[in-house]
C-alpha cells in the first residue's frame, strides 16, 4: 500500500474567505462541492487544503484525508490493529471509497482511494 497524498482538512464557515486568503499563497480552488471545497497549488498539484462544513455522509468533520492507492488493504490493517475506526468503509458518490479512523492523539484521519 503507497499514500498518494495527505490533505489537511479545516473545518470552516468561511469558505470564500478562506479561498481568498489562500489565494494568497498561491493555491486555487479545484473541487467543490459546496460542503468541501478543495483549494491546489498550480506548481505541486498534490500539495492540497480543504476547507469544510461539515462532512456530508459521516457523523464527524476529519481532521485530513489520507489517499492510498489500495483503500480495501488499509481498511484491513487498520480494523486488525485494533483502531477505532469511527465511519465504516463505504463508496461516495463522488468517486472515493473511504473509512475514517481514529488516530493516537485523538484526529479523525479519512482515508481513501479514488474509484
Amino acid at each position: 500500500m503507497a499514500v498518494r497524498r495527505v490533505v489537511p482538512n479545516i473545518r470552516s464557515e468561511a469558505a470564500r474567505e478562506s479561498k481568498e486568503f489562500y489565494g494568497l499563497l498561491g493555491f486555487e480552488e479545484v473541487m467543490n462541492h459546496g460542503w468541501i471545497m478543495t483549494l491546489a497549488s498550480p506548481s505541486a498539484p498534490a500539495a492540497q487544503i480543504s476547507v469544510m462544513t461539515d462532512d456530508k455522509t459521516a457523523p464527524v468533520t476529519p481532521d485530513m484525508s489520507v489517499e492510498v492507492d489500495d483503500i480495501d488493504a488499509a481498511y484491513a490493517v487498520m480494523r486488525a490493529s485494533g483502531a477505532e475506526i469511527v465511519h465504516p468503509l463505504q463508496d461516495e458518490e463522488w468517486g472515493v471509497r473511504r473509512f475514517f479512523v481514529r488516530d493516537p492523539s485523538g484526529r479523525v484521519v479519512n482515508v481513501l482511494g479514488h474509484r
